[in-house]
């Protein structure tokens, strides 16, 4: 499955709720930065932002989203707040995917297992368009 992934300026939540409606569709997943393992330490206004969220919708539609977080050194810019997701259906394509895809590129989180326990990492590849490869254990 290959989704696109978009942030948001901290309304996240808002925009998702709007897909929702305008796509009827349904959010399957909504993780609040607060309920991390770093979660804890974060100031009370950054706990309540999105960490990740999915909507699905009918016709194969599936949207995710989180609260733009500045991990790459550049700030929020509409249009550059994108990245696209794959989801394969193993750890070794997921390495294949990122080692192949990644090439030339800037590694961002290296595949690992996540602290919400699927097999993730992160880059910018050669041409400047960002990834997610994760993979969920079944």
């Amino acid at each position: 499955m290959l989704a696109p992934y978009i942030a948001f300026n901290g309304n996240t939540e808002a925009v998702f709720d709007f897909y929702k409606t305008a796509l009827n569709g349904s959010i399957t997943n909504l993780q609040r930065f607060g309920d991390g393992p770093q979660g804890a330490q974060l100031p009370e206004g950054e706990k309540k932002k999105i960490m990740h969220i999915a909507l699905e919708a009918p016709g194969g539609i599936t949207l995710m989203g989180n609260d733009f977080i500045d991990f790459t050194g550049q700030p929020f810019t509409a249009g550059n707040n994108f990245s696209l997701s794959l989801h394969p259906d193993s750890e070794a394509l997921a390495d294949t995917l990122f080692n192949n895809l990644s090439a030339n590129g800037i590694i961002i989180v290296p595949m690992a297992k996540a602290p919400w326990g699927d097999y993730f990492g992160m880059f910018i590849d050669q041409f400047g368009i960002k990834w997610m490869i994760n993979h969920r254990p079944v």
